[in-house]
C-alpha cells in the first residue's frame, strides 16, 4: 500500500473519470470472456441447432420405420389440411430449450469406439439405406456428425455399420425414450488461435442423442455431434457489431467525461484559482457556474462565506490589536512617566507628591491587571464551544439572580413564565452573561432592572431592560465593540459586553440593543435545548 502511494501518478479529475468509465464499460466484455457468458451462448446455440436437426430427422426416420403408415384422423377442430389455418390445441407445441451450461455441466471423455453387437434386422438396414442420402445431405450442410442406430444400439449407417453403441450413456438414455444433450472432449482438437486457451469450449463437442419413436415405441436412435463456434472466431465474425458497439460506448464515455468535466472538474479548477487569489488578499470567490452540480454550487457558496468570515475576522484582529495597543499604551505611559519623575526628582519631592505619583502608578498597574483579566475572559468566550448536554432553566435562574443581585436602591425583577423550555447554554455561562448585563445597568446608574422572556419557534427571547440614562445614539452602534466604554475614568475596560456577545454567539444565539425612548433594553435570543432536557433535569 505504501508503494502504491509513493508511485501513484498525479492525475486530472477528467482523466480519472474517463478511466473509471472506460473500466466500467469494459466490465461486461471482461465478464463475457472470463465468466463464459458469450461462450456459453455459443454452446447453447449449437445445442439448439442439433436439437432442431435431430427432431426433423427423427420425424423423417419415424415415417420410414413405421410398419403401416397411419394417416392422421380428421378432427372437427383440426384436419391435416387445416392444421396451420386454425388454432392448435393447448399444449400442442412443445419446444425443447437448451440445457447445456459450461459452468456446471460435467465434461465427459471423448465418446468411446463402438463394440461388437447383434446384427441389425434386414428391414432396419433397408430403411437405413433409404435414409442415408438424407443424413449425408444434412451433415454436408450443417457440418454435424450424424449416426443412426436401431432400437438395440446397433449402428446402421457409416463406417461403423454393424457395430454397437449400446454401451454409450447417451445412447442408453435415448433407447429408453429420452432425448439427451451432453458435452464431451474432442480428441482431434488442435489450437488455431493465440488466445484460444482462454476458451473452455474450444476442445469440446456437443453430443445430442434422440430416440426415433413410432407409435410411442423406440425404433432407433439418432446420434448428432458438432463442435460449437469458437469464441474468438465468433468474436471475429461479429467484429463489425463489436467495433460499432465499442465505438458507440467510447463516444458516450467521452461525452459523459466532458459533461462531468464541465459540471465538476472545471468549476473546481476555477474555485482553486479563486481561493489562491483570496489567500493572497486579491479578488473574491466568483458566482458558481450555472452548469455546475448542486454540490459544487454549494461549495462555491461555502467558500465565499468562509472567505467573508476570514476577512471579517482578519479586520477584527487588526482592529483588536490596535485597540489593545492603545489601551495598554496609556497606563504604560503613565507608569513610565511616574517612574521617570520619581527617579529624576524623587529626592526633592515632597511626601505628598511622592504618594500621589505612586498612587497613579498603582492605579495604572491595576488597570493593566484588569485589562489582562478581561482579555483572558474574552479569549475564553471566543473559544467557548457548546456541549450537546448544555441546558439552563431560564425562569429559575432569573429568580435566583433577582434575589442575589438586588441591593438597597437597586431592584431586580423577574417577570418570566415558569413554563419556559430550557435553553441550549450551560447554567454557569448564562449566569455570567446575565450577571454582567445587570452589573452594567447598575454601574450606569439604573435603579431597576426587569428580566422578561417569550417563547419563539425553536428559541427563547430574553429581555433585560433598565431605567437608567440609556445609550446615546452615537454610541449605540459601538456598544458591543471591545474596549469601547463610556466609563473609562471609572475603571471600565469596555470588554464586558464584548464577552457577553462572544458567549452568546458561541452558543448559536444573538444579542442586540433594542431601540427605546428611555433606559437601555438588551435582547438575547438563545436556541431551545434538545428534546429530553426539561426544567427538572437542567442544572442551575
Amino acid at each position: 500500500m505504501n508503494w502504491l502511494r509513493r508511485h501513484w501518478p498525479r492525475l486530472h479529475l477528467r482523466t480519472l473519470l474517463f478511466g473509471i468509465f472506460l473500466f466500467v464499460a469494459g466490465l461486461p466484455g471482461l465478464s463475457a470472456v472470463f465468466l463464459r457468458v458469450y461462450e456459453n451462448t455459443l454452446v447453447r446455440q449449437t445445442e439448439a441447432e442439433l436439437v432442431a436437426q435431430g427432431a426433423a430427422l427423427a420425424a423423417a426416420a419415424g415415417g420410414r420405420f413405421a410398419v403401416v403408415p397411419k394417416p392422421e384422423p380428421a378432427s372437427p377442430r383440426m384436419s391435416s389440411f387445416s392444421r396451420y389455418d386454425s388454432a392448435p390445441d393447448p399444449g400442442y407445441y412443445k419446444p425443447e430449450p437448451p440445457r447445456i451450461d459450461l459452468n456446471s455441466d460435467e465434461i465427459l471423455p471423448e465418446r468411446p469406439d463402438p463394440v461388437s453387437g447383434p446384427p441389425p434386422a434386414k428391414a432396419d438396414a433397408e430403411k437405413a439405406a433409404q435414409l442415408s442420402p438424407i443424413l449425408a445431405q444434412t451433415a454436408r450442410t450443417t457440418l454435424a456428425s450424424i449416426i443412426l442406430t436401431d432400437a438395440r444400439g446397433t449402428i446402421l449407417t457409416g463406417e461403423w455399420a454393424g457395430r454397437s453403441y449400446a454401451h454409450v450413456p447417451e445412447v442408453q438414455r435415448a433407447m429408453a425414450g429420452n432425448a439427451v444433450t451432453l458435452l464431451r472432449r474432442n480428441g482431434d482438437y488442435e489450437a488455431r488461435y493465440a488466445f484460444e486457451w482462454l476458451s473452455r469450449a474450444a476442445a469440446l463437442r456437443v453430443h445430442h442423442a434422440r430416440p426415433i419413436l413410432v407409435d410411442g415405441k423406440v425404433t432407433g436412435v439418432l446420434l448428432l455431434s458438432r463442435s460449437s463456434r469458437a469464441l474468438f472466431r465468433g468474436m471475429y465474425e461479429d467484429r463489425g457489431k463489436i467495433a460499432l458497439g465499442f465505438s458507440g460506448i467510447l463516444a458516450i464515455l467521452v461525452l459523459l467525461t466532458m459533461l462531468l468535466h464541465r459540471t465538476i472538474a472545471r468549476p473546481i479548477e476555477a474555485l482553486s484559482r479563486a481561493t489562491g487569489g483570496v489567500a493572497l488578499g486579491r479578488g473574491d470567490i466568483p458566482e458558481p457556474p450555472a452548469t455546475a452540480a448542486i454540490e459544487i454550487q454549494n461549495l462555491y457558496r461555502d467558500f465565499r462565506d468562509m472567505a467573508e468570515v476570514i476577512a471579517r475576522r482578519s479586520r477584527y484582529l487588526k482592529d483588536f490589536a490596535a485597540a489593545v495597543s492603545h489601551e495598554f499604551k496609556t497606563p504604560l505611559a503613565g507608569i513610565r512617566g511616574g517612574v521617570e519623575l520619581i527617579e529624576d526628582h524623587g529626592a526633592s519631592m515632597s511626601e505628598a507628591d511622592l504618594k500621589r505619583f505612586l498612587s497613579n502608578i498603582t492605579a495604572d498597574a491595576d488597570r493593566l491587571s484588569a485589562l489582562v483579566r478581561r482579555l483572558l475572559d474574552l479569549a475564553r468566550a471566543d473559544m467557548a464551544r457548546p456541549e450537546a448536554s448544555d441546558a439552563s432553566d431560564v425562569a429559575t435562574l432569573a429568580v435566583r439572580l433577582a434575589d442575589g443581585l438586588a441591593a438597597p436602591g437597586f431592584e431586580v425583577e423577574s417577570d418570566l413564565p415558569l413554563a419556559l423550555p430550557c435553553v441550549a447554554m450551560a447554567p454557569e455561562t448564562l449566569e455570567t452573561v446575565l450577571t454582567g448585563l445587570i452589573e452594567n445597568a447598575r454601574q450606569a446608574g439604573a435603579s431597576r432592572v426587569t428580566l422578561s422572556a417569550r417563547k419563539e419557534p425553536e428559541a427563547i427571547s430574553l429581555t433585560i431592560a433598565d431605567n437608567g440614562p440609556g445609550i446615546a445614539p452615537a454610541d449605540a452602534a459601538r456598544m458591543f465593540e471591545p474596549f469601547f466604554t463610556t466609563r473609562r475614568s471609572e475603571g471600565g475596560t469596555g470588554l464586558g459586553l464584548a464577552i457577553a456577545r462572544s458567549l452568546v454567539e458561541a452558543h448559536l444565539g444573538s444579542i442586540d440593543l433594542l431601540p427605546g425612548t428611555s433606559g437601555t433594553t438588551i435582547a438575547i435570543r438563545l436556541p431551545v435545548a434538545p428534546a429530553g432536557m426539561d426544567s427538572a433535569s437542567a442544572a442551575v
